[in-house]
């Protein structure tokens, strides 16, 4: 899964496609380079992130999924308003990538495909102390009871994805990386962990140096990447949502060899 932000202020790479050209112009290289699924957002979900508003939303994603749409590639829009769903999915996309879990109906009544993702609070507050009685578990649990909702409302896809960075420290996430496979018993898994914080504390440490080498960008986060997508993917994972799409099939072709 190739991601298109169309934001000003994604973690990593906001601003860069914003204008609808600019993004769809990106989709066709992510295409070019391997991508099986192009998801496109309209709203940053970084930690801190503000909120913005459904016409934004529309207006900023709409053009850009239609658009994909019409190359063939399946199309995920990557939101948590149900009204944003309905119609990227008239507009072609086939996937709901929903960070918020609550989607289900959604994606049940419009035939979508159907993310459920685990976060720990809002983007404001969930990288405020967040805390776990057993990280693997809790998020495990969370999970499984999103499947059976979506079950029983109807989907026909299902994947879950751990959320990687929302809400969880270094060492939660690591820990849900670790035991990757224990998700894989219950749906099909996505893994989303392209550039975030904690390849960069991984290589911040493995530097010698302390906290996190950098806050964003591709330079000093490509190999922790592609290592976790790799790792992933070895241990069952069916889906790998990331910027660097043409190393991550480079190296996730060696596990097909």
């Amino acid at each position: 899964m190739g991601i298109v932000n169309v934001t000003p202020d994604s973690f990593s790479d906001g601003g860069l496609w914003v204008e609808a050209r600019a993004a769809v112009a990106h989709a066709e290289s992510l295409i070019e380079q391997g991508a099986d699924v192009i998801d496109v957002g309209g709203e940053s979900t970084r930690p801190g992130s503000v909120p913005v508003d459904q016409a934004t939303e529309l207006a900023r994603t709409i053009p850009v999924v239609s658009a994909v749409a019409a190359t063939g590639v399946e199309v995920s829009i990557d939101t948590t308003k149900p009204e944003v769903a309905r119609a990227a999915v008239d507009a072609g996309a086939t996937i709901i990538n929903d960070v918020s879990a609550s989607l289900e109906a959604v994606a049940a009544a419009t035939g979508a495909g159907w993310i459920a993702m685990h976060a720990l609070g809002d983007s404001a507050t969930m990288q405020d102390d967040p805390r776990y009685d057993d990280a693997v578990e809790d998020v495990a649990g969370f999970l499984a009871e999103a499947v059976d909702r979506g079950r029983a409302a109807g989907v026909g896809r299902i994947w879950i994805d751990p959320g990687i960075g929302f809400g969880k420290t270094t060492r939660h996430n690591l820990e849900l990386l670790a035991n990757i496979d224990r998700f894989t018993e219950i749906a099909p898994v996505l893994v989303g962990a392209s550039r975030k914080s904690v390849v960069g504390a991984v290589h911040a440490a493995s530097d010698g140096l302390g906290g996190v080498a950098s806050i964003s960008g591709s330079a000093d986060r490509l190999e922790g990447s592609v290592g976790i997508a790799v790792w992933s993917a070895y241990l069952g994972v069916d889906m790998i949502r990331v910027h660097d799409v043409r190393p991550t099939v480079h190296a996730l072709s060696l596990l097909t060899r």
